[in-house]
């Protein structure tokens, strides 16, 4: 034979401190995103919210389709009517609100 046995190595007993180690990276990472996108994101969507609750009669906004109105009635919590031309008026979900251009 031209070959000779391989013997495996014992391994250490990876403790306490090989664990913990190698769990530092994965918290540090998950940490980082924290920050990074899930906190701005949480601060942008609570903005929004106060902004579609503070609406009122009056106020110019912009919704997501792009269409500019100003606010005719506020029907309930999620709907209000929007006017885009004079006496076209039109219904729209609070939550497509982008921005509130001008308020009274």
């Amino acid at each position: 034979m031209f070959f000779t046995p391989a013997y495996a190595q014992a391994s250490g007993s990876g403790g306490f401190g090989s664990t913990f180690g190698s769990l530092i990276p994965l918290l540090l990472i998950f940490a980082i995103m924290y920050f990074i996108i899930i906190r701005p994101q949480q601060k942008k969507a609570k903005e929004h919210k106060q902004m579609v609750i503070a609406l009122k009669r009056g106020d110019q906004i912009l919704t997501q389709g792009g269409i500019i109105g100003k606010v005719t009635k506020v029907k309930d919590e999620s709907e209000i009517e929007v006017e885009i031309a004079s006496n076209t008026k039109v219904r729209v979900m609070k939550s497509t609100i982008v921005n509130v251009l001008n308020k009274t």
